[in-house]
């Protein structure tokens, strides 16, 4: 399996990654260990998931339970800001509850890549940037990303953290495949100018082009 860096300040990750949102909805724990098995032994390191993934929280607790000791040989990504449990957002008083839910329910110390699930016109995004650079002030963050956010939220985003001595993105989550090249019209060359990464969801626009 070959490795890369993710982005220019981002882990070095496994080449494919896997995506558990199916996790806790579609595939129950001894389905979901047969999938994170294989992916280990083919050499994957990287895995995503999100605090809503398995009905509100179900993907993070199948992860903890299917990993184990094997948590720490990978980069484990999991996302916050859709709506959860009553709660949502990017605020800072959501995200320190959510991380800490998070936590707790992937039975870890600390979250290698922390996204931003989508944007939230109710928060500035300094807000948001400033509780994520506190996060990895204490640890419990390695690095931050965002998710579906435009090519004009990352301009803002990133000028808002240089400006501010803020942890910034080191990378993006956005739906990118052969039948969905719209981020090719404004944002990749975006990604490539501030040495973002990409993580294309959907590669495969959910099995189509398999």
């Amino acid at each position: 399996m070959q490795k890369r860096k993710l982005g220019a300040a981002g882990p070095e990750v496994s080449l494919v990654g896997l995506g558990t949102n199916n996790f806790g909805g579609r595939i129950g724990p001894d389905a979901s260990r047969l999938v994170v098995d294989k992916a280990l032994d083919l050499g994957v390191m990287l895995i995503d998931t999100a605090d809503v993934y398995g009905n509100n929280g179900g993907s993070e607790e199948i992860l903890a339970k299917v990993l184990g000791s094997r948590r720490k040989n990978v980069v484990l990504a999991t996302k916050f800001g859709l709506p959860m449990n009553g709660g949502g957002g990017a605020s800072r008083r959501h995200v320190m509850r959510a991380v800490e839910a998070s936590l707790r329910r992937l039975n870890t110390d600390w979250i290698d890549l922390y996204q931003l699930h989508r944007p939230d016109p109710r928060t500035p995004i300094e807000e948001t940037l400033r509780a994520l650079d506190d996060l990895r002030t204490a640890g419990k963050v390695r690095f931050v990303g965002s998710s579906n956010l435009s090519a004009k939220q990352l301009e803002e985003a990133q000028a808002v953290a240089a400006r501010q001595g803020l942890a910034a993105f080191v990378s993006c989550q956005d739906e990118y495949n052969l039948l969905d090249r719209n981020l090719e019209k404004d944002r990749v060359a975006m990604l490539q100018r501030h040495g973002l990464g990409l993580l294309p969801y959907f590669p495969l626009a959910s099995g189509l082009l398999s």
